[in-house]
């Protein structure tokens, strides 16, 4: 590696990891957790996924959007079960891996990519809202002018330092800065030490203490599923951001089994489940990261924050952090997906604005489902308009009828409705050189056609099948000569 490239990596990791502190303590405390189970879970999936993942640059790590799903379990049954729901949960997204299904992530249109990155920015930036906060009550007076302070000028510098100099990331800079600014003149500014106190020892490996049996599994399967389908989800379209963000090209299935393996090991050694994380990927990236050793650095900072650097990194203005993620929503949002909402077909501008609310105010697997269903809808109604038909009598008195289209369920209706069995000559012929047949729909409405020129006394002689065509009604028992 390059001592360039080296050094690049290496701030990277170092940026992203202040940015990764907070996020898991406030996710582990969301799931009713002890802070250091965040903190050991984003050490491990973060290293473990970047040594082994599909996507060198993307960073994992112990997400929100897993961390809500669990929430019922822990406040029902305790942390134990947590932990082996993270085992079987990691062994899913293995077998989601091995059978290759990684790319099932291809058939999530691009409006529902854009949705779900601007429905995740505008979760990072209502999740800083609660730094705002002191005892539940919002902060007034001195203390909120002096953190909206601290947040502008933490903005201002990375936004505006890329333009003096890129020899260091600008968070790196901004996070250390401030820093030093609130420590230097004693600003009564609130840290990360009031979050949580993150000192801690090394994590130790042991199974879940609880009783394996049909019952339990009964308990966390559901819960392991759903939180394994989450999580791939988000790292599926994280790890299609990246690609788009880095112009290369990933591996979505070695990156499938990398996530369960290292939730896997999250769970044996008492941490959280995880998956990526879209904010703290878009700081690595913007900070340089574009190899493994960024997220192998970031997830091994975290474990030394907990082990020896805890008095320092607890000294953090959140003030620092806030103004880094606001910037991350900022970059995060896609923009110009607003200047084009009046150019782009009305569907297409419904999808992008469903599955940006559904997102925030449900969860990212609600939301994208929804698209996608939306989307195939759609689709579906279109392509269904697409069928017509042709037809002339032939000089022998027989009628001859030319479809072109794609026959499936959505079009069955309009197919059946262009043929005339009870006016038609003894003699009709389907050319079906044009004529596409998708599923069973297609075959049960050419076989009801042929029942309709049989009760009329007619015969239907069916031509140009291709050669899929001919196995699917061979397969449904149904003559097509």
């Amino acid at each position: 590696m390059k001592p360039a490239r080296l050094r690049a990596d290496v701030l990277a990791g170092l940026t992203t990891s202040f940015a990764l502190v907070p996020e898991c303590i406030a996710f582990a405390l969301v799931a009713h957790l002890n802070p250091l189970m965040g903190l050991y879970g984003a050490f491990i999936i973060c290293t473990l996924t970047a040594l082994f993942g599909g996507r060198p640059g993307m960073i994992s790590g112990a997400a929100g959007s897993m961390a809500v799903v669990i929430v019922a379990l822990v406040v029902q049954h305790g942390v134990q079960y947590l932990l082996a729901t993270v085992l079987l949960g990691g062994l899913v997204m293995i077998a989601f891996g091995l059978l290759r299904l990684g790319k099932l992530v291809r058939i999530v249109p691009y409006p529902v990519m854009l949705g779900f990155v601007n429905g995740l920015a505008i979760i990072i930036a209502l999740a800083q809202l609660e730094h705002f906060k002191a005892d539940e009550r919002w902060l007034s007076g001195t203390p909120l002018w002096l953190m909206l302070g601290l947040v502008a000028l933490t903005m201002a510098i990375v936004h505006w330092l890329p333009r003096l100099s890129r020899a260091v990331p600008p968070a790196l800079v901004a996070i250390l800065g401030v820093g030093l600014l609130v420590y230097l003149l004693g600003l009564p500014t609130r840290t990360l030490g009031d979050m949580a106190h993150i000192t801690g020892g090394l994590p130790r490996l042991a199974l879940p203490d609880i009783q394996w049996n049909l019952e339990t599994l009964g308990i966390i399967a559901p819960y392991a599923f759903l939180m394994a389908m989450v999580g791939l989800l988000e790292t599926l379209l994280t790890l299609n951001l990246t690609d788009e963000i880095t112009e290369s090209r990933s591996f979505p299935d070695r990156e499938c089994v990398a996530l369960g393996a290292a939730n896997i090991a999250s769970g044996l050694f008492g941490g959280m489940g995880g998956c990526a994380m879209i904010g703290q990927t878009v700081i690595n990236l913007s900070s340089g990261g574009r190899g493994r050793l960024s997220g192998v650095v970031a997830g091994t900072m975290i474990l030394l924050f907990v082990l020896f650097l805890s008095p320092l990194i607890e000294r953090i203005p959140l003030a620092a952090l806030v103004g880094v993620m606001f910037v991350v929503a900022q970059q995060t949002f896609a923009w110009g997906s607003l200047r084009v909402l009046h150019k782009v077909p009305l569907n297409d501008m419904l999808v992008i604005v469903a599955v940006t609310i559904i997102t925030v105010f449900t969860d990212l697997a609600i939301a994208v489902l929804c698209g996608i269903v939306i989307a195939a809808l759609n689709f579906a109604w279109q392509h269904s308009r697409e069928l017509y038909a042709d037809s002339h009598e032939e000089a022998d008195g027989s009628k001859l009828y030319r479809v072109h289209g794609t026959l499936f369920f959505a079009s069955t209706t309009s197919f059946l409705s262009h043929f005339d069995p009870a006016g038609d000559p003894a003699q009709a012929t389907l050319d079906c050189r044009h004529l596409s047949f998708v599923d069973y729909s297609a075959i049960a409405a050419l076989k009801t056609l042929r029942e309709r020129y049989g009760k009329a006394g007619k015969h239907l002689r069916v031509t140009h099948l291709s050669e899929r065509c001919k196995q699917l009604l061979k397969r449904a028992g149904i003559q097509h000569g």
